[in-house]
């Protein structure tokens, strides 16, 4: 099954701190019908990036079979995991980088491999606010699920 998933980790809304995470999946099931699915958890004390990390692993951890996935992003720390290797050099280095600093993040950084694992993951880069039609589409779906009242029980651990 092919499905879309839209992402965005959102440092607004709150005044003690960045907002919510939200990403939304869309699929097309057997009969043809469109179908979405929102994942999104309020607001939390933390980095926007790793928000942006929280939605990638809320998505793919919702696809409870493997999954051809185009995801959609807007945020460069995420997209550039992947296309520039960082976390397989992160992994040979012992999740170190540079004169031994150790890599930020690295409960969600391993929780997103094995989320990834199962699927055919395509990530996709989309420059925020640049009028491209996928980005809309994230502003449109997964910025409005971080910031709805609508949420789930947060499914990504802060251990």
């Amino acid at each position: 099954m092919k499905v879309k998933i839209y992402t965005d980790g959102a440092a607004r809304g709150n005044p003690d701190g960045p907002g919510g995470y939200g990403a939304v999946l869309e699929y097309v099931d057997t009969k043809g019908e469109l179908h979405t699915k929102e994942l999104s958890q309020g607001y939390k004390k933390t980095t926007n990036n790793r928000m942006e990390l929280m939605a990638v692993i809320a998505g793919l951890e919702a696809l409870n079979r493997p999954c051809e996935v185009e995801l959609y992003s807007d945020s460069q720390y995420v997209v550039n995991a992947f296309n520039q290797h960082w976390i397989s050099g992160w992994i040979k280095k012992g999740w170190k980088r540079g004169k031994n600093e150790p890599v930020k993040n690295v409960d969600l950084w391993k929780r997103l491999l094995k989320a990834k694992e199962r699927h055919q993951v395509k990530f996709i880069w989309v420059r925020g606010h640049d009028g491209h039609p996928q980005n809309e589409r994230c502003d449109a779906l997964a910025t409005g699920a971080a910031d709805g009242g609508n949420l789930i029980e947060d499914v990504v651990s802060e251990s």
